[in-house]
């Protein structure tokens, strides 16, 4: 079953059990598909990469409302990060991001900070899950100034 067709079903079902946050939330993720493509055939790959910049988006607007201290849109914004990240991979442990970064440092040789977008480019070879801000966070650590 691919993502849209479990996206569907979730949508039937969340009609079903009158969940409006979750049926919000499914309706949007498959608008996200089809203004890429109208009709919906884009690839697994393509739709997680639509959903993690969906999840980032939401992720921003999420920390935006707790700095403004509105917390009825932060329980909103919440659930609906859950019910994303149903359909984005797991993402991997601080543990398993350092060795990916450390692995993508050897891989490419680099060896100062100027030498950053060549160690993240590298990472993304790796691994496209990790998480990019983490693996930034480390990268930085690693290399020298």
């Amino acid at each position: 079953m691919t993502i849209i067709e479990k996206i569907n079903e979730g949508i039937k079902e969340a009609m079903r059990s009158r969940d409006q946050v979750r049926l919000d939330t499914l309706r949007m993720l498959k608008s996200k598909i089809l203004a890429v493509d109208a009709r919906g055939n884009l690839s697994d790959a393509e739709v997680l990469k639509l959903f993690k910049t969906y999840y980032g988006n939401l992720q921003e607007a999420l920390d935006q409302a707790q700095a403004v201290n509105r917390l009825e849109g932060v329980e909103k914004l919440k659930t609906e990060l859950s019910i994303v990240q149903e359909f984005l991979p797991v993402a991997l442990s601080r543990e398993e991001t350092q060795k990916i970064v450390e692995q993508a440092i050897a891989d490419s040789g680099a060896k100062t900070k100027k030498e950053f977008g060549l160690v993240m480019k590298s990472i993304m070879k790796l691994n496209s899950t990790v998480d990019g801000k983490l693996a930034k966070e480390l990268a930085n650590q690693l290399l020298a100034d």
